[in-house]
């Protein structure tokens, strides 16, 4: 075991360290020749087509339901994803819940085998790309019992690159069953910005080293259960105050900084044979100052992407609905200057009808070469044979509960979360607290459903805990409800959502610190809560609001688990400087769970019983 162990990590490195010495995984003659015979059938309107991706309305390939056929003519001139796929022959479809696509694993898997039917009986049958956004944590698409794992931070911050690999290759064995088989997952950025407002705990952590490898694991997880790995956001969204959605972010990083920090964790996807990268809506002038975002970059998606990085695969653009792509051009134009910086595929264009046309136009004038079009659909062609989907394009959907959602892909889930909840502070030994005990705990803060969990997980495990849901931004009012309820309670846990955009939180957990009750702190989302409250007694990070994230903090509030994770981040103070550093974790001591189960709590902890 330890000489597998020592393999493993040699390779690891190998494959962080060296990027450019790997070859990519040799492709069979029959895919090469199924892409190449393929493309020579295809008309240059088909070709364009494959290039893009978009969302279509219905629970169906074949879905007749008013709602739906209302959206999809209002978008595309059809009625359902089948008449989509004939208008304009697309390489791919994104999976939404919000498109009425994602209700159950059976219905998912019935729309994939109809969307893949619909393709396959075209004029040249070409089967489709079929993607979501399943990253995990707080970016988790697909309903239960899809397994559902912790966010990356949270892996980030277990440090074992075992369970990256893990959660990706489940996720991509129950993606696979459905029908799906291209993921818009792993996050390859570095969060080095604690006020990033569109990363965050998308990020394994704002160490480069650390994310790369589990970048690299995570690309191999999803690869061997069939899925198409897409490491995202090239060439690294990890240092941005402002949102790409709403905005366009500028990256102010030098060469150096983003040679050493942005690029190592691309580089590593591109050494584990990554199938697709996502471009980034931002500006990077260090490395193009024209203004461009990387997008629309020849220089970064050209330059850097494929002829420095050496990347082979297919390149994919962020949604070109985004507010960051659409400054410097008018949606006409920018799908044009994409495919001519060197993007392969679009990702949900504003208006699937005229992008479709103004790059067939472009053609046809000669802004874009042929030879261009004709690089990119074989590239996207030569995926869909790696993927196996000419011969094996179907699933099977009375398979589905013998791989989706099964108890095994649970109890991996649960012991991830267990290894990633991170104690930052505990004054006074106030955690563990003493199950079985019968103290009143007041359960308050953010989520409905978090602190529904939290209250239940308290009373199963002998506690007496009172639910008190005080939402974001709570009032006034709503924070002497709480004060009070503190008051005749011995021990408040309160859970935290981004504080630093809400101040109705900040005001009610130092109102709750100042009743000199002892107040857990949990933070829910992003671990640099405690900058705002760092008296609080004790202080926990779960880095999500996932089921099993909220359920390992409950045996880690318990004593049931001891905490083992470690900060993935470096958590800065409000005045300036470091609060905790990275790689900073307390556990408990070993006998402490035992103790405290058996002693009085009020003697341990000098606390006034209530």
């Amino acid at each position: 075991m330890n000489i597998v162990k020592t393999l493993r990590t040699l390779t690891l490195v190998l494959i962080i360290t060296l990027p450019l010495l790997a070859a990519p995984p040799p492709q069979s003659a029959s895919a090469a020749t199924w892409a190449e015979q393929t493309l020579s059938r295809m008309s240059l309107r088909e070709k364009v087509g494959q290039m893009f991706i978009p969302y279509v309305y219905g629970q169906s390939a074949y879905d007749t339901s008013s709602w739906a056929v209302s959206q999809n003519r209002k978008l595309y001139g059809v009625s359902n994803a089948a008449q989509l796929i004939q208008k304009y022959h697309v390489g791919g479809i994104i999976y939404f819940t919000w498109t009425g696509n994602m209700n159950n694993p059976r219905q998912i898997a019935t729309l994939s085998n109809g969307i893949q039917h619909a393709a396959l009986v075209q004029r040249v049958p070409v089967p489709l790309l079929i993607s979501t956004d399943q990253e995990q944590g707080i970016i988790y698409r697909l309903p239960p019992p899809v397994t559902a794992f912790p966010s990356n931070m949270a892996i980030g911050a277990t440090r074992h690159t075992t369970y990256a690999y893990t959660a990706a290759h489940i996720t991509g064995q129950e993606m696979r069953a459905l029908g799906l088989n291209q993921n818009f997952a792993p996050d390859a950025d570095v969060n080095v910005n604690p006020k990033n407002p569109v990363i965050g705990v998308r990020s394994f952590g704002s160490y480069s080293p650390m994310v790369s490898s589990m970048v690299a694991q995570q690309v191999q997880g999803l690869q061997s259960a069939g899925v198409a790995a897409t490491a995202k956001h090239f060439p690294g969204h990890g240092d941005t105050d402002v949102d790409s959605h709403t905005g366009l972010p500028v990256i102010h990083h030098t060469l150096r900084q983003i040679n050493t920090i942005d690029l190592p964790p691309f580089r590593a996807a591109i050494a584990a044979h990554a199938d697709c990268i996502m471009t980034a809506h931002i500006v990077v002038p260090a490395l193009d100052s024209s203004g461009r975002p990387a997008t629309l970059s020849k220089r970064i998606l050209t330059g850097l992407l494929r002829d420095r990085l050496g990347f082979r695969g297919v390149i994919v653009t962020d949604s070109l609905q985004m507010a960051g792509v659409r400054q410097m051009f008018p949606d006409s134009e920018v799908p044009i200057q994409a495919i001519n910086a060197g993007a392969d595929m679009m990702l949900m264009p504003p208006n699937l009808g005229l992008a479709i046309s103004s790059v067939v136009n472009a053609v046809n004038d000669g802004r874009i070469s042929r030879q261009r079009i004709n690089q990119s659909v074989l590239r996207i062609l030569t995926l869909k044979a790696k993927l196996g989907l000419p011969k094996h394009p179907y699933v099977d959907p009375d398979a589905i509960p013998g791989t989706v959602g099964t108890r095994a892909h649970a109890t991996a889930s649960a012991n991830i979360a267990n290894h990633s909840i991170t104690l930052v502070r505990n004054a006074h030994g106030i955690l563990p607290l003493p199950r079985g005990s019968g103290w009143n705990v007041l359960v308050t803060g953010w989520g409905v459903q978090t602190t529904t969990r939290i209250t239940q997980g308290l009373d199963a495990r002998g506690l007496r805990a009172h639910r008190l849901w005080t939402g974001a931004n709570p009032s006034s009012t709503q924070i002497a409800e709480a004060v009070s309820a503190a008051r005749r309670n011995r021990v408040v846990i309160v859970t935290t959502q981004n504080v630093e955009y809400d101040s109705g939180q900040q005001r009610l957990v130092r109102a709750l610190i100042s009743t000199g009750r002892p107040v857990v702190v949990a933070s829910v989302e992003h671990p640099y809560d405690i900058a705002y409250f760092p008296s609080a007694t004790a202080y926990l990070a779960t880095y999500g609001y996932d089921t099993p994230s909220v359920l390992a903090l409950v045996r880690v509030l318990t004593g049931n688990v001891n905490p083992s994770g470690k900060l993935p981040v470096r958590i800065p103070a409000l005045g300036g400087g470091t609060l905790y550093p990275y790689g900073h974790g307390i556990r408990y001591p070993e006998a402490t769970g035992a103790a405290l189960a058996g002693a009085d709590g009020a003697v341990h902890l000098g606390l006034e019983r209530a």
